[in-house]
């Protein structure tokens, strides 16, 4: 009996060492949950064989390991359809112009040609040429869509490749039309100068100024204002020729005041002495009789 005890025991050893090289395979993680079931069946029957009385060698039961190997089927492959790239054409464009100051459009490069239209600021034209000193564009006439002029480019913007553009002759210069020269005449301008002469005495006081036509105008009448600014009087005369009183003795005339004469002239007579008052005169000389005609007024303050 212990005879054979000692046997199972060897064949235990055995058949476990037979099994050495399997179970790591069987307990490594991560290995398909089926064969981890198989090997720990086999190794139980094989056990419990062993620890059984009057048990064989050969094992109860013989188990079947199944290997299931995962099937990966493909996906679909998508399929790319190629359509033809497109093909643009490139469409010729137009320079175009534009002005920031209204500008006139005529029918040659220069203001020598007559006007046809105008370029307003905030319109648009199309451009076709220009002339040989690159001052001067020829476009489509804003004022009429069938019609072409010539626009001066001082204030013009110009975009696309109007570089490009090709020179044009500009057309014959417009004959000039005769003109004649006219004279004018020029307006003579009645002129002269006034400055406080003194005072005289007769009856009356008056004050004496004198005065020189220094335009080519000649004067035949007048009128003299006076003003005491003190004493408040105003005195007027209105004369067609020209009076100087000398004291009670004698009066000089005049009829008119030539260009370049000097005369003196006396003013209205005050009732009173108004020697230290303030004067204003107001002195018009008029080229025609009673004050009319053309006439200039000149004006002086002072004190006798």
């Amino acid at each position: 009996m212990r005879q054979l005890s000692d046997r199972r025991f060897v064949f235990l050893l055995f058949l476990l060492g037979g099994f050495a090289c399997v179970i790591p395979d069987v307990m490594m993680p991560g290995t398909d949950p089926i064969r981890t079931a198989a090997a720990q069946t086999v190794i139980a029957d094989l056990t419990q064989a062993i620890s059984e009385p009057g048990a064989s060698a050969q094992p109860a039961s013989t188990s079947t390991v199944v290997v299931v190997s995962p099937t990966w089927t493909p996906s679909l492959t998508p399929t790319i359809t190629l359509t033809a790239t497109p093909v643009f054409t490139p469409t010729a464009l137009i320079p175009q112009i534009t002005v920031s100051v209204d500008t006139n459009c005529r029918i040659g490069p220069g203001r020598v040609y007559p006007r046809v239209g105008a370029l307003l600021v905030g319109e648009i034209a199309e451009v076709y040429g220009r002339d040989p000193t690159g001052r001067y564009w020829y476009i489509r006439n804003p004022d009429k869509a069938d019609g072409y002029c010539w626009v001066w480019g001082e204030y013009a913007i110009l975009t696309g490749a109007y570089l490009y553009l090709p020179v044009f002759t500009p057309p014959p210069t417009p004959t000039p039309t005769f003109t004649p020269t006219v004279t004018i005449t020029p307006t003579l301008q009645p002129n002269f100068t006034l400055a406080y002469q003194g005072s005289d005495f007769c009856s009356g006081w008056w004050m004496e100024v004198r005065v020189r036509n220094s335009s080519s105008v000649t004067f035949r009448s007048m009128e003299f204002d006076i003003r005491d600014l003190v004493a408040g009087q105003k005195l007027i005369a209105l004369s067609d020729g020209f009076a100087n009183v000398d004291g009670c003795s004698a009066i000089t005339t005049k009829d008119i005041l030539a260009p370049g004469d000097e005369f003196v002239i006396s003013s209205p007579i005050f009732p009173y002495d108004p020697t230290g008052n303030e004067m204003a005169v107001h002195l018009t000389l008029c080229s025609q009789p009673s004050q009319k005609g053309d006439c200039v007024k000149r004006n002086i303050k002072f004190t006798p």
